[in-house]
């Protein structure tokens, strides 16, 4: 619809006593700064049509008026385009069929918003559906024909989705407060109710986390939660699973060789994340680390959590959309209560963040993998899929094992296996579930998943603000956000993840077809965010990762993270080199780059400046730094060259080529290259690293390039800021001696 509410004609009061239930949510809705939802379906026509007068006339003899009919009653006038509708509900209703017949399966999609085309789609974004959903009309092409009578069929599921509905209507409504409900942790999550208290409570609290828990098959790490301990429960023999989800993961894993389900890594974790707990893992071991089980099995556990979480928001609105029919059908008013509010301002409800597309391959083929076969008996776009995605060959699709094999032997094996795959870190897919199938590259505002690289979402949000036309609403209805491999995604940009946080759960810019009647209050408040469950997984804890879990997590259930006791990496340096750690001491962490410049430049520099030998490789971990040392190397004449994360391959190889020959005295060398690239610099002779390394295997890495030195020196500069970085180096007991000690000169070898 071109424009929003409060630009139509204003609504009035309705002649009768009692306002409606669709009226109060109405003027709610409104005054909290979405007046330009709309209701894109109606079951009773305009008053401008003389026919339909006579038929609502002889409605209100029978019955009270719905709570569609009193709110569209004031819109029709105001909107040729509902006119439209009413006349075509009204011959529908003449013709017998009921409204509840035309629904599509995914009722959840919110109207026009939940249609896609089949040509080009998701990813592509080059169609678009705002004429359709402006002007409220609908479009069926042949795969919404499919749907619509795939709906008409009966689903076989060990569930007692009927027999709720046939419970509430059989002698009369009964509220939705007294209706059997189920007891899972989705139900209790999303029905939960915050006072204004809690709201500025969550705001400004400091969490404390009052319990710890042995993390599974592991001996040094641990659980810390706040709340009361959980971990120890169970809510049932499911585990808070639909049955059907259950017994397919559960086919899967017996397939797979397990033998103890109950106390598998993959149950210990899905049991954390059905509780809708804020969750950081930050010591996961990757696949490419040789992990590869232990990160199948976390994996597993989040994609089952977002399918119980999709499929039981379907289960819940088609619930409510059966018994609203049973309502219409016996002619009794919708009462004014929350029973019916089951959905945000648009449909996508899980984001998952991954940095490359080869781990998105890996994540996706094991969705379709873990999805129940009646879900799935067709996969669409599957071999396109496949062909932007990975090598191009679906065959192996039901291989669980996605690591490439070893292309180039002079590269570290973990590189191969993480970077040997399809490298593209600028990715967006949606992925939509019907009742029997699911639909990859679908529209992302008809999504339930969406599978996207920070890089990928970050396009879209600079393509709304560029462009009027574009908008990013699609992110207004997240309720679970899972961000994996989330070192892996530091090492690309971590602002872009902190980006796309921010721009969650916002009040959406565009109505997109969305039923205000039936979406949660806590929505309409603007409080989303405080439901929103945030999963950040990696294989390592940065300063960065840290502030985004605990600053901008705001889950009211509660927060869990992981801790662990390291052992340090020192063992794994190969050679016989004495590694200088000097601390320089500074007050706080804003002055924390400041000081170690200065201490660089009045105690480290001097010592090289004169010096005849060479061969000195400068280590910055942080690119910021990297041009602060740069620029005074300039300044000082100093004779070096640059090997940094920009630099070009011409540029690259004839750095190398001075260095190694004595040309230029000394390489800038930054972490981010190394990652990327794990070239092996030959000419070392003296490393100072100014920042020690996020990743603790590029630290030996590193001080293995000193083998061609005479006199090898490592000369580490650190401070009591760098106690994450540290830890993982040297072992947690050697840190708090090097922090708490009054001395600050500290010798390995």
């Amino acid at each position: 619809m071109g424009k929003s509410l409060s630009e139509k004609r204003p609504l009035k009061p309705h002649k009768s006593p009692d306002k409606t239930r669709a009226q109060k949510r109405f003027k709610k809705s409104k005054q909290r700064s979405v007046d330009d939802l709309v209701v894109d379906r109606s079951p009773c026509p305009t008053q401008s049509e003389d026919a339909s007068d006579e038929a609502s006339e002889e409605v209100r003899v029978d019955r009270e008026p719905s709570d569609y009919d009193s709110l569209l009653r004031k819109l029709g006038s105001g909107s040729a385009a509902l006119a439209d509708l009413y006349k075509r509900r009204k011959r529908e209703e003449e013709e017998g069929k009921s409204d509840s017949e035309e629904e599509n399966d995914d009722s959840e999609s919110h109207g026009v918003s939940g249609e896609e085309s089949d040509v080009e789609e998701g990813v592509d974004d080059k169609v678009n559906l705002n004429d359709d959903m402006e002007s409220g009309q609908r479009l069926l092409g042949e795969a919404d024909i499919g749907e619509l009578s795939e709906d008409a069929e009966t689903e076989n599921e060990d569930e007692s989705l009927d027999s709720e509905q046939e419970g509430d209507l059989k002698d009369g409504y009964q509220t939705s407060g007294n209706a059997s409900r189920s007891t899972s942790s989705f139900h209790s999550h999303m029905e939960h109710s915050l006072s204004t208290v809690d709201i500025d409570d969550l705001t400004n609290r400091k969490w404390k986390f009052q319990w710890e828990f042995p993390l599974a098959e592991s001996s040094t790490s641990k659980w810390k939660g706040t709340g009361e301990c959980f971990l120890n429960k169970s809510d049932d023999s499911c585990y808070g699973l639909k049955l059907k989800l259950y017994n397919h993961w559960l086919d899967m894993y017996k397939k797979s060789g397990g033998n103890n389900f109950h106390s598998s890594r993959q149950k210990h974790f899905f049991v954390l994340c059905s509780k809708y707990y804020d969750i950081l893992h930050s010591n996961k071991r990757p696949f490419y680390l040789k992990g590869h089980e232990e990160d199948l099995s976390i994996m597993d556990a989040y994609i089952m959590h977002s399918l119980n979480h999709v499929f039981r928001t379907r289960d819940l609105v088609k619930r409510n959309e059966a018994k609203l029919a049973k309502l219409n059908e016996n002619n009794i008013v919708v009462p004014n209560d929350d029973g019916f509010l089951d959905r945000g301002f648009t449909r996508p409800k899980v984001l998952i963040l991954l940095p490359l597309a080869s781990i998105a391959l890996r994540v996706v083929k094991r969705l379709i993998q873990l999805t129940p076969p009646s879900y799935k008996t067709n996969v669409e776009h599957i071999d396109r899929f496949y062909k932007d995605f990975g090598g191009g060959d679906a065959e192996d699709s039901d291989n669980n094992d996605d690591i490439p094999k070893p292309q180039k032997p002079s590269k570290p094996s973990d590189f191969q296996a993480l970077f040997g795959g399809n490298n593209e870190d600028e990715f967006m897919i949606g992925i939509k579930f019907t009742r029997r199938s699911i639909k990859l590259y679908s529209d992302f505002y008809s999504s339930d998943v969406i599978v996207a690289s920070p890089v990928g979402v970050m396009i879209k949000i600079g393509a709304a603000k560029e462009k009027k036309d574009k908008d990013i609403d699609f992110l207004s209805s997240i309720e679970v956000l899972v961000v994996d491999h989330a070192d892996v995604i530091s090492m690309q940009s971590w602002a872009h993840v902190k980006t796309v946080v921010e721009h969650l759960n916002k009040i959406p810019s565009k109505s997109h077809g969305t039923d205000v009647m039936r979406i949660r209050q806590w929505y309409l408040d603007g409080h989303a965010r405080f439901y929103r469950q945030t999963i950040l997984l990696g294989y390592l804890l940065t300063p960065d990762i840290n502030a985004l879990f605990n600053h901008q997590c705001f889950n009211y259930q509660g927060k869990v993270k992981s801790v662990t006791e390291f052992k340090g990496v020192l063992p794994k340096v190969l050679l016989q080199v004495r590694q200088i750690y000097e601390r320089f001491d500074v007050s706080s962490i804003i002055d924390a780059d400041d000081a170690r410049f200065d201490y660089f430049v009045q105690k480290v520099f001097p010592k090289i400046k004169d010096s005849l030998q060479g061969g000195t490789m400068l280590f910055i971990s942080s690119y910021f730094e990297f041009i602060r040392v740069r620029n005074f190397l300039k300044s000082q004449e100093a004779s070096f060259c640059l090997l940094g994360e920009h630099a070009k391959s011409s540029d690259i190889s004839r750095a190398r080529i001075w260095f190694f020959e004595g040309t230029r005295k000394m390489i800038l060398y930054t972490e981010r290259f190394h990652f990327f690239h794990r070239y092996k610099i030959r000419g070392v002779k003296n490393l100072i690293m100014y920042s020690l390394p996020e990743r603790k295997e590029i630290y030996p890495e590193i001080i293995n390039m000193l083998e061609e030195s005479d006199n090898m020196t490592c000369t580490v500069l650190f401070s009591r800021f760098d106690q994450l970085r540290l830890e993982r180096i040297v072992g947690t007991k050697p840190l708090k001696r090097m922090i708490s000690s009054d001395k600050s000169l500290f010798v390995f070898c």
